[in-house]
């Protein structure tokens, strides 16, 4: 009597086989997620968005530059390339049924949160490995719905990110707490597991938007066939960034100095148009990062190729920069929140993630995967795979 064998896992897509697109995007944006976290260690007598306020000038342009162009823009083209790689993964291991690619999916997801635990705890309560973990367990019953209920979701979604509210990071007036600077190991530990939980199942409502537009992006293959997508994507690249740019002023000019900081009724407003235009801004640097792409795509040179490697390696490249930021503003460790500047910091960030291209690159060229990578990929798919 012949036996029937359940078809297995198709196992990671193999790195000679990935879009250029994605995994440049995600290497690049690393920068962005470097100056984006640093910043909110920064001490000052006044706060505000993250950023002491009685910085030089050369600070003020720094934390113009930054509220412009990376903070609240970052996070939300990781959530987009989430869910596009989540849709790639259906895709390629739809012989399982919905019941597997689920389980399978939701395995990826243990370990995100797990990991994303242990990075809160010893590193970096702001962690969002977790918060993906999270989003992951509930959008694993989505990648099968149809893409109009997906994006009337995500619409759905991204009007809650625009609701007048006081909840803004960008207009935030709260220094950095003990969560984030733990005068010792003790209180590190104490108040991070009281603040992690709300950063991991609130983080979700954020990312949704962007997570569910990925997953229609993904099943449509935009961002591995710009040649097919040109239109769309040059569209949303010019239409996303200078939404992103023009909503980001009311904020980063004030944040800057530039302008007063209003009314508290009118700071409900701009925290959230900031946070908004923030969500197309990341749908931007995707579409543009991934029109650049093609034009490296034939023959990627050396700084391509590292910045793709990171892009490959990006929850190890993330970790790794956690590192630094636990080392440098720690105040059992260097303690430097209240010595650096903006412009300093800043200048850190991106020296780590240099630091991160390099060590990226070197993994390259030994053929090796990034650890994490590569611990996701053995929880997910096994061992063998």
């Amino acid at each position: 009597m012949a036996t029937t064998q359940q078809a297995g896992p198709a196992g990671p897509t193999a790195t000679t086989e990935r879009a250029l697109g994605p995994d440049l995007a995600r290497g690049f944006m690393l920068l962005f997620i470097a100056l984006a976290n640093s910043h909110y260690f920064l001490r000052g007598d006044t706060v505000r968005g993250g950023y002491p306020m009685d910085g030089s000038w050369l600070d003020s342009a720094v934390t113009w530059l930054i509220a412009t162009f990376v903070d609240g823009r970052a996070f939300p083209m990781f959530g987009l390339l989430f869910g596009y790689g989540v849709a790639h993964i259906a895709r390629r291991n739809e012989a399982l049924g919905p019941r597997g690619v689920r389980r399978l999916l939701w395995r990826r997801a243990l370990v995100l949160i797990v990991v994303g635990f242990l990075h809160a705890m010893l590193l970096f309560v702001g962690d969002i490995l977790a918060a993906y973990g999270v989003l992951l367990l509930l959008g694993a019953w989505t990648v099968r719905w149809r893409g109009r209920w997906l994006l009337v979701l995500a619409a759905a979604f991204f009007a809650l990110t625009v609701l007048p509210s006081a909840d803004s990071l960008s207009i935030s007036a709260d220094p950095p707490d003990a969560s984030m600077l733990p005068p010792d190991l003790v209180t590190m530990v104490t108040e991070r597991i009281q603040v992690h939980p709300w950063v991991a199942l609130g983080g979700p409502i954020g990312f949704a938007a962007p997570f569910l537009v990925g997953l229609v992006a993904g099943r449509a293959r935009v961002l591995e066939r710009p040649e097919r997508y040109r239109r769309l994507l040059t569209v949303t690249a010019a239409g996303g960034i200078a939404i992103a740019v023009l909503g980001a002023q009311p904020v980063a000019l004030m944040l800057a100095g530039v302008t007063d900081v209003p009314s508290a009724a009118t700071l409900e407003l701009i925290g959230p148009l900031h946070d908004g235009s923030g969500v197309l801004g990341g749908f931007g640097y995707a579409a543009l990062i991934t029109l650049v792409a093609t034009r490296f795509a034939a023959r990627p040179g050396p700084v391509v190729e590292a910045i793709r490697a990171t892009g490959q390696r990006s929850m190890t490249c993330y970790l790794m920069q956690s590192v630094v930021w636990a080392a440098a503003f720690t105040p059992f460790l260097l303690d430097l929140s209240g010595i650096l500047s903006v412009a300093a910091t800043a200048l850190l960030a991106t020296a780590t993630w240099l630091a991160t291209v390099v060590a990226a690159d070197r993994m390259r060229r030994a053929g090796r995967r990034g650890p994490f990578e590569v611990l996701v990929r053995r929880v997910a798919y096994g061992r063998r795979r």
